[in-house]
């Protein structure tokens, strides 16, 4: 694989301190490239900028809660006071807010959107102006496939993941004239601290956070608008579309909620 393409692009990744954004900025760092790790927990960001200068990476830790206008702009400036440019956004922060229908309220939703998509869409309004000023950017959105099927039990998280779909497909026609290039990742279950206490069924088994990472990896420079991982799971969203009962009947046949142990809500 040529990894030219990263040799000293600036890449903000939010979302770092863990799982697959912190392994992506590792790898991206390996691979010449300038990080920005956005998170909210600094302990971890600055231990994370620590490793990667210790292996001769370049990177900068900028503590940012994604659901805050004015530390989105922070993040954003403090990159370009840094390195003048941003080549690569990766959206990637995200929390699994799980609550059924009947148990609900309003606010279970609005914690969910703010996190998992205005999160986004914050750093995204922030970052697009410098990239149409460069005539060049890719930016990056780490979706799920539950935007493709919902889980019963994950409306918060599931409504707001679509409407992050829906985005992320209307900004890809609106900036492609302009030299900026989109791509939206959905993954399956991933062995994250995210969902560390969810138990699956075999049939949905968690995929490891490097089979992710090389999947973004290859996306960006293959400019994919749309990745799926694992890739069997490419026609999950045409299924439900033309056969929604049977997708139904599939996830209930199987039970792939999967269950928390201890009987423990993921709500992190």
């Amino acid at each position: 694989m040529d990894t030219n393409e990263f040799y000293n692009k600036v890449i903000i990744i939010t979302g770092a301190s863990s799982g697959i954004g912190k392994d992506l900025a590792f790898r991206l760092a390996r691979l010449g490239a300038r990080v920005v790790l956005a998170a909210r927990r600094l302990e971890k960001l600055t231990e994370l900028k620590h490793q990667i200068k210790e292996s001769g990476g370049e990177a900068i830790s900028v503590q940012t809660d994604m659901t805050a206008k004015d530390q989105v702009t922070h993040l954003v400036d403090t990159t370009l006071n840094k390195w003048h440019r941003i080549d690569i956004l990766i959206c990637n922060a995200g929390q699994y807010i799980q609550r059924s229908i009947a148990e609900s309220n309003q606010s279970d939703f609005d914690r969910s959107f703010d996190v998992n998509f205005y999160g986004s869409y914050h750093v995204v309004r922030e970052t697009v102006p410098h990239m149409i000023r460069q005539k060049s950017g890719h930016i990056v959105f780490i979706n799920s496939l539950d935007a493709k099927k919902g889980i019963v039990g994950d409306a918060p998280y599931v409504a707001a993941k679509t409407a992050l779909d829906g985005f992320a497909d209307v900004l890809r026609q609106e900036v492609k004239s302009m030299g900026i290039r989109v791509s939206t990742v959905f993954p399956g279950r991933v062995d994250t601290p995210m969902i560390q206490d969810l138990d699956v069924p075999w049939i949905s088994r968690k995929i490891s956070v490097a089979k992710v990472t090389d999947a973004v990896i290859r996306g960006i420079m293959k400019n994919k608008p749309v990745i799926v991982v694992p890739k069997l799971f490419f026609p999950l969203g045409a299924l439900n579309d033309t056969f929604p009962r049977v997708m139904d009947w599939f996830y209930h046949k199987f039970h792939l909620e999967g269950s928390h142990r201890n009987n423990a809500k993921g709500n992190q």
